[in-house]
């Protein structure tokens, strides 16, 4: 009898023992699923589920550093995602989006027109027809950018080693531009082909005279280059401004003042605008998206050139047709491109 009792309490305490595991396992596995909440897996609200790749500039300019930070902050806050990567100029980003490589990308104002119209830099390959105009961001300002302060105008250039841009970027025709306005060529100077990253080591190196660089101030490969040394920026007087301006009125008269890269004195210059550009096949929701979120949240764009960010502005450069993304946007906020 004692021995039957002993066994029914072990019975007893082995089935409580199975009753305590089980109620502490219960919690552990309602719990999973808790961390891998699907929320997690969502994207934030706003925009269609879709995938675009935004070609810039090289990794020093002003397209790389401000396409990032806008690609970063589109992807973080709507279902579209933008990848932003570098790129080989103006001209290059034109043809490498006609060739299918990317949908979305960094133009000059005057590289745009060149390609839309077949002239200039396009003048062999005739007109592209595959883009459509976004938003102008900003101005991009022409910087001829030297280390000699005996180079003060355009003429002191005549027989000096002058970068002009790597091959495919719009900057050989800035300079084309402004050498003409002074009744120079590139035969008057000693051309080198090299991007803004390259530029400024070899002006550090001493390898060059000057660089024209195109890009908006302050441009990282100028800032970092005032770190090794002084720089000087050339000014072009108001009367060759004028003569280039009623030459190619896609310029606008500029100035870069002093502090921008710790110079002597403020530069005077002209500009062109900063575009994004995209793909026609692109829809019509992604690019709405992307625009809305861009000029909607400008105070959080965490760079410089987002405070030159300006609707009118931005709608402004209508030598080619906006995408109707775009234009679907702008219309909401009272401005037809027609």
């Amino acid at each position: 009898m004692k021995k039957k009792f002993v066994a029914v309490l072990l019975a007893l305490c082995l089935v409580l023992a199975l009753c305590a595991c089980g109620e502490s396992a219960a919690p552990a596995a309602s719990s999973a699923p808790a961390s891998d909440a699907p929320a997690s897996d969502a994207p934030a609200a706003g925009g269609p589920n879709e995938s675009l790749t935004f070609v810039t500039g090289g990794e020093t300019g002003t397209y790389y550093a401000f396409g990032s930070v806008i690609a970063q902050y589109v992807s973080a806050n709507t279902n579209l995602s933008v990848t932003a990567v570098s790129g080989n100029g103006s001209k290059a980003n034109v043809e490498d989006m006609d060739a299918g490589s990317y949908e979305l990308g960094f133009c000059q104002s005057d590289v745009m027109s060149y390609a839309h119209d077949g002239t200039n830099i396009f003048a062999e390959t005739g007109a592209v027809d595959s883009f459509s105009a976004v938003a102008a961001l900003y101005m991009e300002q022409v910087q001829i950018v030297t280390m000699n302060p005996d180079i003060k105008t355009v003429e002191d250039l005549r027989g000096k080693s002058v970068s002009i841009g790597a091959q495919g970027s719009g900057v050989y025709f800035n300079a084309v531009d402004v050498l003409g306005c002074y009744d120079m060529t590139i035969e008057d100077i000693s051309p080198v082909y090299q991007s803004f990253g390259d530029s400024a080591d070899s002006l550090k190196d001493g390898k060059i005279d000057a660089a024209f660089i195109v890009a908006g101030a302050p441009t990282t490969a100028i800032t970092d280059l005032s770190t090794s040394g002084q720089v000087y920026l050339v000014s072009l007087d108001d009367e060759h401004i004028d003569k280039l301006l009623a030459a190619s009125p896609y310029y606008s008269k500029y100035t870069v003042t002093a502090d921008t890269y710790g110079m002597p004195e403020d530069a005077q210059t002209v500009a062109v605008a900063a575009m994004v550009i995209a793909r026609n096949d692109v829809s019509e929701d992604a690019i709405y998206t992307f625009v809305s979120t861009i000029f909607e949240n400008a105070d959080q764009l965490q760079h410089g050139k987002a405070a030159e960010l300006n609707l009118e502005f931005a709608s402004s450069i209508t030598s080619v047709p906006y995408h109707p993304g775009a234009a679907r946007y702008f219309a909401e906020k009272g401005i037809d491109i027609g």
